[in-house]
């Protein structure tokens, strides 16, 4: 396990003689355990010096600091030199002051990382990082000892804090890899040392920021890039997208390809959404053919399924091993199943949105059966320069899959138009500026037999519907 020597000398390059254990590190004075480190980190609003004394009193035996809290408590000051032979009082409770707490983390978790013998497989993508890292951890956890990233913690501070939670018992963890601007995911692999890069697809999330899609490309291509070469490196690449697929020439890995092209790897074929039952399809590699049924919804997550099944390959671990992995679990993270009142299927996928992620939540709404089939769409934010494309896109497949069109926010209209233009008639289509008038319109509508779909931007907390609806208990 991590220790108070390591964190010294990872910040010093000098070994002092302690024992003590750091149980965990983190940034968040009410999560703090006892033994923690916890690490002060100024914010725009929130400053985590003002907690300090909180995490004390929860059990915090360290704390990082940039400024000087000496009046206060005892502190140990990493700036200077220091001399692995001196004394030093190392009793809990502790500051230890640094330059910068966010650089001390990370360096602390780059020193930790390299200390320990283990696999890191790194997951990037613009849709569908978090579900295929759970999946991936899911498959390897048939073999190995396996640490995920938590929830979403997959940036310069969340990717870190995972790496401090390793200890030498582990020998796989999958981390999830997001990209915001250029160099972060360098950043991140430099820490993290990842043998294996897994990249999903290049979608336009986030091009607001990152300016075109060809920039986030550049951004992700950072993982595989990072990689080291064959053959103990591998990048894992979506061979359907041809963003993802030119990055073979970015990397000195080996290169394995997934897909629903025979070209491919690892392939699929006779994909068969089954609803709310999973989805049905064949496994081609080399000369293999299986069939698979698995838990997951929508056809759309065959390509999560590949990707999982591509790292279990890398990894050593034979078909039945993969294939019991695949079928574990509730692997669906975000898209709740619940009922109405009124009997009515709510499928809430409102925890981001993407065209990717749109077009794949309403491909499973045109699975289920159901009398009515209405889609509740909000705001796509974030999309820069592919705004009006994206949403259009999405009016248009609406037409095509829903009974009835409910927008919500000023850029959904786009929405209506599209569905318009594609010969919806304008008697199904209800246009919304507020969240609590779609409450009404449903809870006055919906019956025991249709299916509603809710997706929206995470911004628009589309999410208060559902929990307006579902029945209580």
């Amino acid at each position: 396990m991590l220790t108070l020597a390591d964190v010294i000398e990872a910040l010093t390059n000098i070994r002092i003689k302690t024992a003590t254990v750091i149980t965990e590190a983190a940034i968040d004075s009410r999560q703090v355990i006892p033994g923690s480190l916890f690490v002060a980190l100024p914010g725009e609003r929130v400053d985590g010096h003002d907690f300090i004394a909180s995490a004390f009193q929860r059990g915090a035996s360290f704390t990082l600091t940039q400024r000087d809290m000496s009046a206060s408590y005892r502190t140990l000051d990493l700036r200077g030199s220091l001399q692995a032979d001196s004394t030093f009082d190392l009793t809990p409770p502790l500051c230890l002051r640094v330059d910068n707490t966010l650089l001390a983390l990370q360096q602390i978790a780059r020193f930790w990382r390299r200390k320990l013998n283990l696999r890191v497989i790194g997951i990037t993508g613009s849709v569908g990082k978090s579900t295929t890292k759970e999946v991936v951890a899911q498959v390897l956890s048939e073999r190995y000892r396996t640490l995920k990233s938590p929830g979403n913690l997959n940036n310069e501070i969340g990717l870190p804090l995972t790496i401090l939670r390793l200890g030498s018992g582990y020998e796989r963890a999958v981390l999830e890899m997001g990209f915001y601007v250029p160099g972060e995911i360098a950043l991140l692999c430099d820490i993290a040392q990842p043998q294996v890069g897994v990249v999903s697809n290049i979608g336009t999330v986030h091009a607001e920021r990152a300016g075109s899609q060809e920039a986030i490309a550049r951004g992700k291509s950072e993982l595989v890039q990072a990689l080291p070469p064959a053959p103990e490196g591998t990048a894992i690449l979506n061979f359907d997208d041809s963003l993802v697929r030119r990055m073979e020439e970015k990397t000195r890995a080996r290169v394995f390809f997934y897909g629903l092209s025979p070209e491919a790897d690892l392939w699929a074929d006779n994909v068969e959404g089954l609803g709310l039952d999973g989805i049905r399809f064949r496994l081609h590699y080399k000369s293999e053919a299986m069939h698979v049924h698995i838990p997951m919804i929508g056809r759309h997550s065959v390509e999560t399924a590949l990707r999982a099944a591509a790292v279990g390959l890398v990894e050593g671990l034979n078909w039945e091993q993969i294939i019991h992995g695949l079928r574990q679990g509730h692997t669906q993270l975000r898209l709740v199943a619940v009922r109405s009142e009124s009997g009515a299927l709510i499928l809430d996928d409102t925890y981001n949105a993407s065209p990717e992620s749109m077009m794949a939540s309403l491909n499973l709404l045109s699975e289920l059966e159901g009398k009515r089939k209405i889609a509740v769409l909000g705001d796509m934010l974030e999309l820069g320069p592919y705004e009006r494309q994206g949403h259009e896109m999405i009016g248009m497949r609406a037409a095509q899959v829903a009974t009835m069109l409910i927008t919500l926010g000023p850029r959904a209209h786009i929405y209506a138009q599209a569905a318009r233009r594609a010969g919806m008639k304008p008697s199904r289509i209800i246009e919304f500026e507020e969240i609590e008038p779609i409450i009404d319109w449903l809870k006055d509508n919906l019956s025991k037999d249709d299916a509603a779909l809710l997706k929206g931007s995470h911004g628009l907390r589309m999410d208060r519907i559902t929990t307006a609806l579902e029945i209580h208990s």
